[in-house]
């Protein structure tokens, strides 16, 4: 497991907005490239964003899967990044201050990539969230042309 946490300058609904944008994610995501598209309805629960991961000249095509929505506090995805596995990364929107409070956990998302998950990797990943979440502050406080306004209905995806 991988936890980070950062204060946005700006209010949950903003920061979900941001989440809600597919297209945002080759922005903040690291390790991500392109953004293929989204499953009309995205974030709504079910729905895939499909993207490009990948480093240099080696990528593949990939999705990730909204497993949890309620907005805008809280969105659960399903990321796969083949042959590398599967994460389930939890992100929770909560009100501090004048702004939000973003808390990330990363989880392997598989039996698999359990296996793949070690100290190490745990560093690895814990790191690289941290320069996501620097990613996502920049969008969500200085971009207002990234994210759009949403009503998404609350929900799960049973397993």
């Amino acid at each position: 497991m991988a936890v980070n946490e950062i204060h946005i300058d700006a209010p949950p609904e903003r920061v979900f907005a941001v989440l809600a944008d597919w297209r945002s994610y080759g922005d903040w995501v690291v390790g991500s490239r392109l953004m293929r598209g989204a499953d009309p309805g995205f974030p709504a629960a079910g729905t895939r964003f499909h993207h490009q991961v990948g480093w240099g000249p080696l990528h593949l095509n990939d999705h990730t899967t909204v497993l949890e929505v309620d907005q805008p506090g809280k969105l659960i995805l399903k990321a796969k990044a083949r042959p590398l596995g599967t994460a389930v990364v939890d992100l929770t929107m909560e009100r501090e201050a004048a702004g939000t409070r973003v808390v990330m956990r990363e989880d392997p998302g598989d039996t698999a990539s359990a296996f793949v998950f070690n100290p190490l990797t745990h560093l690895l990943v814990r790191g690289r969230n941290t320069e996501s979440l620097k990613r996502l502050k920049r969008l969500a406080e200085e971009r207002p042309d990234i994210g759009r306004d949403v009503e998404v209905p609350r929900g799960k995806v049973e397993p």
